[in-house]
């Protein structure tokens, strides 16, 4: 039976984040065993409290080089443009 799209009913289903990645995806291994809070320390002195626009999260920074180092990511436009399509590296 032919059918076009304009036929069909649209539907919206919440699903979550987590229930979409693989439970052994490399990175939730590299999340469940590297404790990277370390970084926050080591970067604070880089930063100003109370001066300029609010900055990114150096964390989420440091994880989007790690994302491309695994990989093979070497161009930070091709990075971020892989982190926009691919949910598991949220």
């Amino acid at each position: 039976m032919f059918h076009t799209r304009k036929d069909t009913q649209n539907q919206m289903e919440f699903v979550s984040i987590e229930n979409l990645i693989p439970q052994d995806h490399l990175l939730r291994k590299v999340d469940q065993y590297i404790d990277f809070t370390f970084i926050l320390e080591k970067v604070r002195p880089y930063y100003s409290e109370d001066n300029g626009r609010p900055s990114l999260d150096p964390l989420v920074l440091f994880k989007m080089m790690f994302i491309g180092y695994f990989y093979g990511i070497r161009s930070e436009r091709q990075l971020e443009k892989e982190i926009q399509m691919n949910i598991a590296y949220r």
